[in-house]
């Protein structure tokens, strides 16, 4: 499992137009999205003590999340994924699901988890019934990614930040959304075992320092 460095910025829209052109300047594009970014829609997971939730605010290092995600709206191609971060590292594992699998997901229906062929289905299955976990909001927003070949590099610029409230109906595309942190984008600096310079001085920004901003826990404060 490769971890990579990972690193998370919460910016203006200023700041986000001036980190856009300067990327645009040196790196590409991710050839997968359209006309420069895409729309992504996730569904979280969480216990009913809000492990997920209380971790991430406690700033424990070595932590997991679940969740369930597609992009566009285009619900042909849904992805399960466990997330695992320790320190500035971070991984991700992931599964494909069909419309009907994760939609059986939301309902509970989860009894044919547990003979999947699939090692992280079967670990979600797992993890559904020893800890509880269940789905808890739908996060959505927009990102526009760039990507660097020397180091691996991935940057993305994350806005329009939107929950779903109570409502874990993702599936749903047209179901009521809201704003979750206006005003705030968020970039994130992905490498494998060097930054290059020419990317290090693209998201330079004076005054700028990492956080930890979780869209997460940001479309869960309206409901604590």
């Amino acid at each position: 499992m490769q971890f990579r460095h990972e690193l998370k910025h919460e910016i203006t829209t200023q700041d986000m137009i001036t980190i856009r052109q300067r990327l645009r300047a040196v790196a590409t594009c991710d050839p997968h999205a359209v006309d420069g970014k895409y729309l992504i829609r996730s569904l979280y997971f969480d216990t009913p003590e809000n492990k997920a939730l209380l971790e991430k605010q406690s700033g424990v290092s070595r932590r997991q999340k679940f969740r369930i995600r597609y992009y566009n709206k285009d619900k042909s191609v849904i992805h399960l994924e466990k997330k695992s971060k320790v320190g500035g590292l971070g991984t991700k594992i992931s599964a494909n699901l069909t419309e009907k699998q994760a939609d059986s997901i939301v309902r509970g229906d989860i009894s044919w988890m547990r003979d999947s062929e699939n090692d992280l289905i079967r670990e979600l299955y797992s993890r559904m019934i020893s800890e509880r976990l269940q789905p808890k909001t739908i996060v959505d927003y927009t990102r526009e990614p760039f990507i660097y070949a020397p180091g691996n590099v991935r940057v993305t610029l994350d806005y329009n930040i939107r929950t779903g409230m109570q409502n874990i109906d993702f599936l749903d595309t047209e179901c009521i959304m809201v704003p979750a942190a206006f005003g705030i984008c968020i970039m994130e600096v992905k490498w494998d075992n060097f930054l290059p310079d020419i990317i290090r001085d693209c998201v330079q920004l004076k005054g700028t320092k990492t956080g930890s901003f979780s869209k997460y826990e940001a479309c869960r404060q309206p409901m604590i």
